[in-house]
């Protein structure tokens, strides 16, 4: 399994291994274009797993479930948004769905009726970070924790529960991430199917994108902050329903507690 720490480790073993003939074996004279190579394949692995939550390379993290049964979680990053996430709620009800959301502090903080009305509908709340900075990732373990805490505590003097899920800003991870979750004991939660919806223009090409990786057990990322989402949304609630797919929550999917 290719892991943060397995490469750390494979990585010394080969350089000490080198450096070692290198200086017993003057003979060898091992090329320094070796060195940057071994150099170079660490870094892409890193960088790779890094940006990829599915290669669980830093931490583990949920991004499906192994079940035959046509089910699969909806999840909505980055709100609560006043325009969208009401939208959102409602196509939801519409097509009886229940979805996951993924909530940013400082939009909590603006919008504390909306994340009553989204638990309310049944759905479940995420920790998403409270800033959800574009420099999220590096921000040291003693930062990402303190963001963790006020938006769980924002959360709980809203509807008493803490989260007991979170998502990454942007599904990146690094040691800094995985020690502050260490700390914080939050389940981390991926994903399997990225929806592209706040990239990608045209709503056909998005469904297009997602259709196809619709498989049982599958965990879909969008956003409840942008209108394309919201049209998107309900093309892929209307091919669920006519393939009868059910949409659940991820604490249902993955049989894991939402709140500690």
């Amino acid at each position: 399994m290719l892991t943060f720490r397995n490469i750390n480790v494979i990585s010394l073993l080969l350089l000490i291994s080198m450096l070692l003939c290198d200086f017993f074996i003057p003979s060898l004279s091992i090329p320094i274009w070796i060195y940057i190579i071994l150099g170079l394949c660490w870094l892409t692995f890193t960088i790779i797993g890094s940006f990829n939550i599915t290669w669980n390379y830093h931490l583990k993290a949920i991004n499906k479930a192994t079940i035959t049964e046509k089910k699969i979680a909806l999840t909505f990053d980055d709100g609560p948004n006043s325009t969208y996430t009401p939208l959102v709620l409602e196509l939801l009800a519409k097509y009886n769905a229940t979805a996951t959301f993924f909530c940013i502090g400082k939009h909590i903080e603006r919008h504390p009726d909306l994340v009553k009305e989204i638990v309310a509908q049944g759905h479940v709340i995420g920790n998403h970070s409270y800033s959800h900075s574009n420099f999220f990732d590096f921000y040291g373990t003693k930062k990402m924790t303190a963001e963790l805490k006020k938006t769980d505590e924002l959360v709980t003097n809203i509807i008493d529960k803490k989260m007991n899920l979170f998502r990454p800003p942007y599904g990146v991870t690094n040691p800094s991430i995985a020690k502050a979750i260490k700390h914080s004991k939050h389940q981390v939660i991926g994903w399997n199917v990225r929806s592209l919806d706040t990239v990608l223009k045209d709503p056909k090409k998005c469904i297009n994108r997602i259709i196809p990786k619709i498989k049982p057990g599958a965990i879909v990322l969008l956003h409840d902050s942008h209108e394309n989402s919201v049209t998107i949304l309900e093309q892929l609630l209307i091919f669920l329903q006519d393939n009868n797919y059910q949409t659940v929550s991820l604490e249902t999917l993955v049989n894991t507690k939402a709140y500690a």
